[in-house]
């Protein structure tokens, strides 16, 4: 039997599309209470005076909590957790009180009736290079890396490239906003078994309880979280934001009714993450035969004075093309401002944005073909660690996406094909993703009647397909068929799983089933008794000792761009993609493509405004805040290659959620270049920077 590898629909599928779904703001609840957030109207400051008589005076209002009746958190070390604790003001839109009452519409508002004075204090919100000169905390790596003799290399180049590159503020914007609901059912820490329960969108259950339990001195097996549907989250749901905290504490006032409390689309923007402004100086330096000799990648971004985020931008450098010298460096600005946080292919795809448009200029400044440069300067072995790759066919993805595309027909002078009033061009570009595969992942398995059987982990499925895929895997480790196998997942009730994120969740909880399936058949044979069970840890972890691991892309793109308007449009998408054995092919190409719609997104519309007067966030709606939609997304093709990577999972498989952004914004970039002769190089590319570079 094998499951692994076929087209299998979604099992979750009939009950999303009839809405018997339940998300968690769908969850039955017996006589709730419904919160609404109040934010505070300053950057930096404190609260002096809150005046909450006017809401409690409205009907239906039941209390308002605020800084001086809160309930005390036992640690407050995450201060962006450590929500109505004391007076301070970190940010524009924090949460300053949170007002209870008997229906959504009374809680909002009764917020609208809360006044609140401050002490305002100036505020640092503005990212600069000026600015940007901290060296950030903690990184996965190094911060400063450099090899070789860099500034020698450039002296000797025979071409060079030296560019400033920058990407906007960008929100997630998932379906479903975040949202929580919390019920205690004791008196911490004596009460048995949980005390709380928590239903909360979220990317990872057991990431939530961990640092709920922290923060109110629990053990997290006291804490129970719920995340059984998530609509979507894109890394915004990776961890914990304030309103989970706001929630809980929240519950400890009801007197054991529930709290239910939705984050609107405009709070989303101040309390739930977003992906901070980069800016990138590139330097490239290449021989005659554009091989490069040396690569330097500085990114200046910025994190939050609350609590620290870094991009990481820089890090896509660190692995993607041979050079003897390289230098890479990240700095940040500790601002005023709101907590930035995960975003897909955090760092990853900003930072391959600036490095692939930087490839597309050296490719014009050293008349080399696009692909051509960079199957110059491919390299079997990683650049950062001096380890193999697992597996690198970035080669292979340039090669099939040029003939796919028909890039042999393209002419390589900019702005030298028009269709009219449009100006055509392709472009391309190069990705990489690194393949996770987290430790510490568990599952269980237990046997119904014959031949049919219960897996159990406290995975969540984001909309990616892990109900179905992870069936699948279990399916295979049984010898099984799929709908044979329960999945039970998106519950702390379930064995620990780690975070549906990092384009991991696959790769760590199918290991975690494999193991477990592997033990159980060991221990129980191959026809077992019903209720026998067996739960495993991962034993089977990616071999990074000996090998550099990561998934590789290549995107082609046609854009068109009008002269009279500056409206870009691109009919055509490809993106070619090394990825180990890909378990549904049904699955990963909505992942594929959905990834591939973002980095279109990203290059032609997404922007966030600060307001840099007072901090905040004003595109607060999907109105201001512009994202792709279907009629800007036409001919999008996904291909990859039938392969296997066992170095990485005992599937053969490698993480895919993320990979289809990495490049695929330079890849427009490029395009647009290409068409236009004008090089963009601030994302968004908006019809009114094209105008003014073109005079249309």
């Amino acid at each position: 039997m094998t499951s692994v590898g076929s087209p299998n629909l979604r099992v979750d599928g009939p009950e999303k599309v009839t809405g018997k779904a339940t998300y968690t703001m769908d969850q039955h609840t017996v006589d709730p209470v419904h919160a609404w957030l109040v934010q505070s109207t300053i950057a930096k400051g404190r609260v002096v005076a809150l005046r909450p008589e006017g809401a409690l005076a409205h009907e239906g209002v039941i209390a308002v909590l605020d800084h001086t009746n809160a309930p005390r958190l036992v640690d407050t070390g995450d201060r962006e957790l450590a929500v109505l604790q004391d007076d301070e003001v970190r940010f524009r839109g924090q949460v300053v009180a949170c007002v209870l009452a008997e229906t959504p519409e009374s809680a909002r508002e009764g917020a609208s009736l809360v006044r609140v004075e401050y002490d305002e204090q100036p505020a640092s919100v503005e990212l600069s290079e000026a600015t940007a000169t901290a060296r950030p905390d903690e990184l996965d790596f190094d911060d400063d890396t450099e090899q070789g003799d860099v500034e020698a290399a450039f002296r000797d180049a025979s071409h060079v490239v030296e560019e400033t590159y920058r990407t906007p503020y960008e929100h997630n914007n998932p379906m479903e906003p975040h949202a929580t609901v919390a019920h205690w059912h004791g008196d911490p820490p004596t009460g048995a078994g949980h005390v709380v329960t928590v239903c909360t969108s979220t990317q990872s259950v057991h990431g939530v309880a961990r640092a709920l339990a922290g923060i109110l001195g629990l053990e997290p097996a006291q804490v129970r979280v719920v995340g059984t549907y998530v609509g979507g989250g894109f890394g915004s749901k990776g961890l914990p934001h304030c309103h989970d905290a706001v929630a809980v504490l929240a519950a400890r006032t009801t007197g054991g009714r529930p709290v239910k409390l939705a984050v609107t689309r405009q709070q989303m923007f101040a309390l739930t993450g977003y992906r901070t402004a980069t800016i990138q100086r590139v330097r490239l330096a290449a021989d005659a035969d554009g091989r490069l000799t040396a690569i330097e990648h500085r990114s200046f971004e910025q994190t939050s004075t609350t609590k620290q985020f870094v991009e990481e931008s820089a890090s896509v450098t660190r692995n993607l093309y041979a050079s003897p010298s390289r230098l890479t460096a990240h700095r940040v600005a500790l601002l005023d401002v709101a907590v930035p946080s995960w975003m897909r292919a955090p760092g990853e795809m900003p930072g391959a944005y600036a490095l692939e448009a930087a490839m597309d200029e050296l490719a014009v400044t050293s008349g080399i073909d696009p692909v051509e440069l960079r199957l110059r300067n491919d390299t079997l072995t990683d650049p950062e660690t001096g380890k193999p790759f697992s597996d690198r066919r970035l080669a292979d993805c340039l090669r099939l996406g040029a003939e796919r595309f028909g890039w042999s027909e393209r002419d390589p002078r900019p702005g030298a094909t028009t269709d009219g009033d449009w100006l055509v061009g392709l472009g391309m570009a190069s990705g990489t993703y690194p393949a996770n595969v987290f430790p510490g992942n568990h599952a269980t398995v237990r046997s119904l009647e014959p031949g049919r059987f219960v897996v159990e982990i406290g995975a969540t499925d984001i909309g990616t397909g892990a109900w179905t895929v992870l069936g699948q895997i279990a399916a295979d480790a049984l010898g099984a068929e799929p709908g044979d196998i329960e999945m039970r997942i998106g519950d702390t009730g379930y064995p620990r799983a780690t975070v549906a994120g990092g384009s991991s969740g696959t790769a760590s909880w199918g290991t975690a089933i494999t193991t477990a399936a592997r033990a159980f058949r060991k221990e129980h044979g191959d026809e077992p008794r019903p209720g026998a069970e067996t739960t495993a840890a991962a034993e089977e972890l990616a071999d990074t000792e000996h090998y550099a691991l990561h998934s590789f892309a290549a995107h082609f793109v046609e854009a068109r761009v009008h002269r009279l308007t500056g409206e870009v449009r691109v009919p055509r998408m490809l993106g070619v993609f090394s990825v180990g054995r890909v378990v549904n092919p049904v699955t990963a190409r909505s992942q594929f493509i959905g990834a591939m719609t973002m980095g279109l997104s990203a290059a032609l519309f997404e922007e966030s405004w600060r307001d840099p007067r007072f901090g905040h966030v004003v595109t607060q709606d999907l109105a201001s805040y512009h994202v792709a939609t279907h009629a800007d997304v036409r001919d999008l093709e996904a291909v990859w290659f039938d392969e296997d990577d066992f170095r990485v999972t005992p599937m053969g498989a490698r993480g895919i959620g993320e990979i289809g952004i990495v490049g695929s914004p330079a890849a427009v970039a490029n395009a647009v270049h290409h068409a236009t002769g004008v090089r963009i190089r601030d994302l968004p590319i908006t019809p009114d920077k094209l105008l003014a570079r073109f005079g249309g």
